[in-house]
C-alpha cells in the first residue's frame, strides 16, 4: 500500500442518511458494498444543510461563519458568492504536494469560480442552473445522443402548490444513458481509464438524488407508492415548534400534497438513488479494473439530506432535523480500514478536509475540522468531541439564525429569531415534541444552552455574543 494513496471521493447531493442505512428498502448495493469492503459512519453530519455552504466547508474544514459563505452561491441574495481569497483548501494544499487531482460533476461553490481555481483538473458534468460558466458538455452529449426532452416531454409530473410551482419529481422518457448521473460516471471513467498520474485524488459530484427526482425507467417505477411507509415524522403538527417551520410548509407549497403523492414522490426518490448507485458502481468497476488501483481509498458522503415528506416538508431549511443534517458516510481503504467495521463516533463533512491532507501526509492549516484518520485505524482519540455543533443562516427567502447542539441522546437548537427547541431523541426519535419549556429538562436545557455558547465561543462564531435563550412563547433570558 502506497504511504501516499491515491483517493477517489463520491460525493452526492441531498441523500438521507437512511438511504443507505443497513435497514433501507432502497436498493444500493454499491454503497452497500463500500460499508462491507470498508467503514461506515453512524453518527456523520453536515455542519449546515444548504449546497454552497456545505461544499464550501467541505473544502475549506472551516464552518460556514468562518469561510464566509453563508447561503447558495447561485442565488441573487447571496451574502458571500464566491469563496474570500486567501483561504486554504484540500485541492491546492493534494496539488502543491504532487496530487494529481481530477474533478467532475457539480461544483456549486462559487458563482464565477470553479474546480480548476482550486486545485483540480475540471472535466465536466455541470448544470447551468447552478454552475452556469463550467456547464454545456452534458447538453452536447444529449444531443449526440438523439436526446431533446424538454420538461413539458416528462411523464407523471409532480409539483408543489403556490403562485410558482416547484416540478418535484417525474418520470423522463429518455434513455439512462441521456441522464447527468451516468454522463458523470462516463467522465469520471475516461479520467481513470485514460492513465492517471499517481497519486491522485479524483471527486465525482453526482447531482442527485436532490430534487427533482426526474428518473427514467426502469428506476422511475422499481419502487411501488403503495409499499412506501409512512415516516412517523408526518404526524406533525407543529405545536410548539417555531413559527416558521408551519410557514416553510407553505411557503415550499408543500401543503398541497397528500399522503398518496408523497408517496409517489418518494418513490421516485428511492429510483434516483438507486440509478446513482449504478453509476457509482460502474465507477468503482473502472477504479479496481486498473492495475495497481485496487488499494486506492474511496470515500461516499453527501453534502446534506433531504425532508421527502418527513414533517411534511419538501427540499430543506430553517428546520434543523436529522433528516437533512445526518449524512451517509462510507469509507474503503484496504490495508488500513477493518473490512465491514462501523464507527459511532460524531463526524463532519468539514471533517473530510484534513482527512484528505492527513493521509497525503500534508499538515493541515488551522481549520475547524479534524482529521478522521485515527478512528479509520480503529482508533478512539481522548478527546474526540461527544456532540456535534451546526448552523445555519437562511436561503433564498432571507436570512434565518440557528445553531444546534447535538448529542448521543439531545438536541438542543438555539433559533435567533423564535423560539428555540429541545429534542429527547430517545424517547423521541422523530423530533415530534419540543420539551423547550418542560420542567422536567430544564437541567438539560440550561446544560446543553451552556454547551452550544462554548463551543460557539471555541469557533469564533460572530453570534456567541448575541445568544440568548428563549422558550417556545417567546419569553427571552439569558
Amino acid at each position: 500500500m502506497s504511504e501516499r494513496p491515491n483517493v477517489l471521493f463520491l460525493l452526492t447531493d441531498q441523500e438521507r442518511y437512511d438511504l443507505t442505512a443497513p435497514d433501507s428498502p432502497t436498493d444500493t448495493p454499491n454503497v452497500d458494498r463500500l460499508s462491507e469492503e470498508g467503514m461506515r459512519f453512524t453518527r456523520a453530519y453536515t455542519p449546515i444543510s444548504i449546497c454552497s455552504s456545505a461544499r464550501a466547508s467541505l473544502l475549506t474544514g472551516l464552518y460556514p461563519h468562518n469561510h464566509g459563505m453563508l447561503n447558495n452561491a447561485h442565488e441573487a441574495d447571496a451574502i458571500q458568492p464566491n469563496l474570500p481569497p486567501g483561504l486554504a483548501t484540500f485541492g491546492e494544499l493534494l496539488a502543491e504536494s504532487g496530487y494529481a487531482n481530477a474533478y467532475v460533476g457539480k461544483w456549486h461553490v462559487g458563482r464565477d469560480q470553479g474546480p480548476g481555481d482550486f486545485g483540480f483538473e475540471y472535466h465536466g458534468g455541470a448544470d447551468r442552473h447552478h454552475d452556469a460558466d463550467l456547464a454545456g458538455d452534458f447538453e452536447d452529449h444529449r444531443e449526440e445522443l438523439g436526446v431533446d426532452v424538454s420538461e413539458e416531454d416528462l411523464e407523471e409530473r409532480i409539483y408543489t402548490g403556490g403562485e410558482q410551482p416547484t416540478l418535484v419529481a417525474a418520470v423522463d422518457p429518455a434513455p439512462v444513458e441521456a441522464t447527468r448521473p451516468y454522463y458523470i460516471a462516463e467522465r469520471a471513467i475516461e479520467r481513470l481509464r485514460t492513465g492517471v498520474d499517481e497519486p491522485f485524488f479524483l471527486r465525482a459530484d453526482l447531482y442527485g438524488p436532490h430534487h427533482p427526482y426526474v428518473v427514467p425507467e426502469p428506476y422511475a417505477s422499481m419502487y411501488d407508492p403503495a409499499d412506501v411507509e409512512r415516516p412517523e415524522s408526518y404526524a406533525e403538527t407543529f405545536e410548539g415548534k417555531p413559527a416558521v417551520h408551519e410557514q416553510y410548509l407553505h411557503y415550499r407549497g408543500a401543503d398541497a400534497f397528500d399522503w398518496e403523492t408523497w408517496a409517489e414522490a418518494i418513490a421516485k426518490y428511492r429510483g434516483f438513488m438507486t440509478l446513482i448507485d449504478d453509476q457509482i458502481g460502474r465507477i468503482l468497476d473502472a477504479l479496481e479494473e486498473e492495475e495497481g488501483l485496487d488499494d486506492a481509498m474511496v470515500v461516499h458522503a453527501s453534502d446534506h439530506g433531504d425532508f421527502v415528506g418527513n414533517h411534511r416538508q419538501f427540499n430543506k431549511g430553517p428546520l434543523m432535523y436529522e433528516d437533512t443534517y445526518r449524512i451517509p458516510l462510507q469509507v474503503r481503504w484496504p490495508g488500513v480500514v477493518e473490512a465491514g467495521s462501523t464507527c459511532e463516533a460524531f463526524v463532519s463533512l468539514h471533517d473530510l478536509m484534513p482527512t484528505f491532507l492527513d493521509v497525503a501526509g500534508v499538515e493541515a492549516p488551522g481549520v475547524d475540522g479534524r482529521s478522521i484518520r485515527p478512528l479509520l485505524e480503529g482508533e478512539h482519540p481522548e478527546g474526540w468531541p461527544d456532540g456535534h455543533f451546526a448552523e445555519y443562516h437562511g436561503d433564498e427567502f432571507g436570512l434565518y439564525s440557528q445553531r444546534m447542539l447535538r448529542t448521543e441522546r439531545y438536541k438542543y437548537v438555539h433559533n435567533g429569531p423564535d423560539g428555540n427547541e429541545l429534542y429527547d431523541l430517545e424517547s423521541d426519535p422523530h423530533e415530534l415534541n419540543n420539551l423547550i419549556d418542560h420542567p422536567a429538562y430544564d437541567e438539560v436545557r440550561s446544560n446543553l444552552e451552556s454547551r452550544l455558547l462554548e463551543r460557539m465561543r471555541e469557533t469564533d462564531d460572530p453570534s456567541r455574543g448575541g445568544a440568548r435563550t428563549c422558550s417556545a412563547d417567546g419569553t427571552v433570558g439569558f
